[in-house]
């Protein structure tokens, strides 16, 4: 159990970093982003092709990723979300459910069906604490990196101009507006930050799991799975609910076995929605 419990929290880092642009986005756009998981795996391929041509390691291919995916939400939300979103909430929800079938069938053209892996060796190193507990050394990182992104985000939406502008925008979009902020470009910014947290969460999984064109339902889920449990456009509970559904995935395992631990995460959720819907850290 000790292990268990030790690998939920350390996951929890990786889940939250999965949870966490979806959450801007609620937040932000107001936006239920059906595309999120598809991006994350879009960043994984993205890497893979990165890595294969120019022969780096996968963490250093974030620094050429991380753009790429900033971008691509930029654009993607200035040229096609913002053109409907003032129509309502079901056209940006088409839009963003039609990207995610252009993603998978443009990710099976060019990269097939077969399972991918990220090449490093760190899946299969780990840190012996005692005779039945080590820690994976991925795990830790993952766990490290997603405090860290998460962290920054805070910051970058605290301390900074552009941040700022973001938190106006979310709490009231015509008193920014008369503020002299630009909607549309904030929206752009936002998309191109809530990518960017996808490209790092994209590369960590690649590393230690097979992904494929079409497994990117199961990070959509636990991406919806951290905004109920944290709360809405809460960056701090986002941290908090990654470690939770973490916990509950590998507890699950644990006492009933792996076929079931995916259905323990969703009776987390089912129970966050009867008792607190509104998520735990939201205002």
């Amino acid at each position: 159990m000790g292990q268990a419990i030790i690998n939920g929290i350390l996951l929890g880092g990786l889940y939250a970093l999965v949870g966490v642009g979806m959450n801007v986005i609620f937040g932000i756009v107001k936006l239920t982003n059906l595309a999120h998981g598809d991006f994350i795996i879009l960043a994984s391929y993205l890497s893979l092709a990165v890595c294969t041509s120019l022969g780096i390691p996968p963490l250093l291919s974030l620094v050429i990723v991380i753009p790429i995916m900033f971008f691509i939400g930029f654009f993607l939300q200035s040229l096609l979300v913002n053109r409907v979103i003032s129509r309502g909430p079901e056209p940006p929800l088409l839009v963003m459910f039609g990207l995610s079938i252009v993603i998978q069938n443009l990710l099976l053209s060019f990269f097939s069906s077969d399972a991918q892996h990220l090449p490093t060796k760190l899946d299969t190193r780990s840190i012996t604490i005692t005779d039945q507990i080590a820690i994976p050394t991925l795990y830790l990182i993952e766990f490290a990196v997603g405090i860290l992104v998460i962290f920054l985000l805070y910051l970058f939406l605290r301390r900074t101009y552009v941040g700022q502008s973001i938190r106006a925008t979310s709490d009231d979009t015509m008193a920014a507006k008369l503020m002299g902020i630009n909607i549309k470009t904030t929206y752009g910014i936002a998309m191109g930050v809530a990518m960017a947290t996808a490209a790092v969460a994209g590369i960590l999984i690649g590393m230690g799991n097979n992904f494929y064109p079409t497994t990117s339902s199961i990070y959509l889920i636990i991406s919806f799975g951290v905004v109920v449990i944290g709360g809405m456009g809460s960056i701090r509970g986002t941290l908090f609910a990654g470690i939770i559904f973490g916990l509950a995935l590998l507890l699950g395992a644990y006492f009933f076995g792996t076929s079931v631990q995916m259905l323990c995460g969703y009776l987390v959720i089912l129970v966050m929605l009867i008792v607190r819907p509104q998520g735990l850290f939201s205002k």
